[in-house]
């Protein structure tokens, strides 16, 4: 895991659909779904994505909204992980049903 510099993670959020900075070491990114029901398949997905890779996103659900906001504590910042991770969320969402 290599922590990003401040130039690494800017040219990585232009790549990134929707992710946004938050408190310069997060990022976060909603994803919405036609019903409660597969937002929680979508949040399935990503826990047993999260727990192979010992990394894991704070997920927050809101009715058909879900929200991921990663970082690496240990790191203190946004690291290759965590866009690696972002990625793959992507991916999981444009396969998933919405």
């Amino acid at each position: 895991m290599e922590l990003l510099s401040e130039e690494q993670i800017e040219q990585e959020l232009e790549k990134l659909s929707n992710w946004k900075r938050i408190d310069e070491k997060w990022i976060r990114r909603r994803y919405k779904f036609e019903n409660y029901l597969l937002g929680i398949e979508f949040v399935s997905k990503v826990a047993a994505y999260a727990e192979g890779k010992q990394h894991h996103p704070n997920i927050a659900i809101d009715y058909k909204v879900v929200t991921l906001k990663i970082s690496s504590w240990e790191m203190q910042g946004i690291t290759d992980l965590d866009i690696e991770m972002a990625n793959y969320f992507d991916e999981l969402y444009e396969q998933s049903d919405k």
